[in-house]
């Protein structure tokens, strides 16, 4: 299974790939596409730190699983190809972009654009089987996304980490919130959202508020 990552990652991630736990995964994930339709396509399992090195990394978006309907994952959280009808989710995050920003709500739902910038879109399960949610949980991914949060958070400063829903915002306790700067709220879900715990949050704006702060420069949120 031929995979593309940057070269940046490949070398700070290098003991982890040589690891006990990722070599058991990666024989996981080989039977797992062998024997049945997986999600995203196996070039695309690394696309968010292929798109986003570390260096260059400003913020990262948590997510949990790769979506499991046909064409829509190519290893950006959230993310859809262009001219792949828009998932409830996503609809919503481009709903508070739309308002928060004042951008207009955009035609394609690929957010490459953003990872080209420095937003690492990081699924914490980068794998899934077809229509099968969560079927790769539990396999090793976690540790691994968990390991990569870990090394932006100590090696890194000033990072916005942007925490949407109950299982993202777990993640608080392997963040160093003295060198970075965490947002939280409810999942862009429509079953969140709809409750009031999503809209609203102006997460996007809070975003390069603080980036500029910090001279970085700000994420063109447009599409």
């Amino acid at each position: 299974m031929a995979v593309s990552i940057h070269p940046e990652w490949e070398n700070i991630l290098q003991d982890t790939f040589e690891s006990v736990y990722f070599k058991a995964l990666i024989h996981f994930v080989k039977s797992a596409y062998g024997s049945a339709k997986c999600f995203p396509p196996g070039k695309l399992i690394f696309n968010a730190f292929d798109l986003c090195p570390p260096e260059k990394t400003k913020v990262v978006i948590l997510g949990q699983d790769p979506y499991h309907g046909p064409g829509q994952a190519h290893g950006l959280c959230f993310s859809v190809p262009r001219g792949v009808p828009h998932p409830p989710s996503l609809i919503n995050i481009f709903k508070e972009l739309e308002k928060d920003v004042k951008t207009p709500y955009p035609k394609s739902g690929n957010l490459s654009p953003w990872a080209k910038q420095g937003v690492l879109l990081l699924n914490t399960t980068l794998t899934v089987q077809a229509n099968r949610a969560g079927s790769h949980q539990g396999k090793g991914w976690e540790k691994f996304t968990d390991q990569v949060i870990h090394i932006l958070s100590n090696n890194y400063k000033n990072i916005v980490f942007l925490l949407w829903g109950s299982y993202a915002k777990q993640k608080i306790k392997i963040i160093d919130r003295e060198k970075h700067f965490v947002l939280t709220s409810g999942h862009p879900s429509p079953l969140s959202a709809n409750r009031g715990y999503w809209f609203g949050n102006s997460h996007f704006s809070k975003t390069n508020d603080y980036l500029t702060s910090k001279g970085k420069k700000p994420i063109n949120w447009n599409l």
